[in-house]
């Protein structure tokens, strides 16, 4: 697999809403990539997660990049976080 590098905004996002980096990896790494808008692509993870977020209990946190594939790398541009 390519190298994925997280664009400067998909790093602030992936930590101001509770993604870490390799989740994000992981989630392009092992799961079945979509078509997004724009000509992106975009795939979702869950993961387990039995912890509080904004005050609430949430067993699971599904992280969701949206990215491009490059020839030489995968870009992710940005990270959305999903806790249910």
């Amino acid at each position: 697999m390519k190298p994925v590098r997280l664009s400067r905004h998909a790093a602030a996002n992936a930590v101001s809403r509770g993604a870490s980096v390799r989740e994000v990896i992981d989630a392009i790494e092992s799961v079945p990539w979509t078509a997004a808008e724009q000509g992106r692509l975009e795939c979702r993870q869950a993961f387990p997660y039995h912890r509080e977020w904004n005050g609430r209990h949430y067993a699971v946190k599904t992280v969701r990049p949206i990215f491009v594939n490059e020839p030489a790398e995968i870009v992710v541009v940005t990270v959305y976080v999903y806790y249910g």
